[in-house]
């Protein structure tokens, strides 16, 4: 049986767009830092062990595609200085990394645990992601869900 995504092309497909920018393995790494309160390249570059030129280059990838912004700050007797903050679009990010989180945990932990945990700030409860539909349904099967073409697709 033939599927029927093959009916309709994804040139244009955000799947893949949004891969461009985040599909480098240290772009979530550094996005994980931020979203933690890590916004100095030092901070970043020891605790992680990135690559002073990766990160760099992460960073400023991140600024270029609007998901960072530079904020200066000095510190006294220091030259100016640059820290990385969230955009409103790298905000929007916070579920994706609550999901490879949770992918993480349930496929890659130590036998320990996980060393990192997202509870939410008013009762402490562990922050899952969760998917409904539009109407208002969970959906906890991946078989419950059906690709079809979006208002951007185009017919091969």
């Amino acid at each position: 049986m033939r599927p029927t995504a093959l009916d309709w092309s994804v040139d244009n497909c955000t799947v893949a767009r949004a891969m461009e920018i985040l599909g480098e393995k240290w772009t979530l790494v550094v996005l994980r830092e931020v979203f933690s309160g890590v916004r100095r390249f030092d901070d970043m570059r020891v605790r992680t062990g990135i690559p002073r030129q990766v990160l760099t280059n992460r960073l400023a990838g991140l600024v270029e595609q609007g998901v960072l912004r530079r904020e200066p700050y000095q510190e006294p007797g220091s030259r100016i200085r640059h820290e990385y903050r969230l955009t409103t679009k790298g905000f929007d990010l916070w579920p994706v990394l609550v999901a490879v989180l949770a992918w993480g945990d349930r496929y890659l932990a130590d036998p320990e645990g996980s060393p990192l945990t997202v509870g939410h700030r008013d009762c402490g409860a562990e922050v899952r992601v969760e998917l409904h539909c539009t109407a208002g349904h969970p959906v906890t099967d991946p078989r419950d869900l059906i690709p079809r073409p979006g208002p951007g697709a185009h017919p091969r």
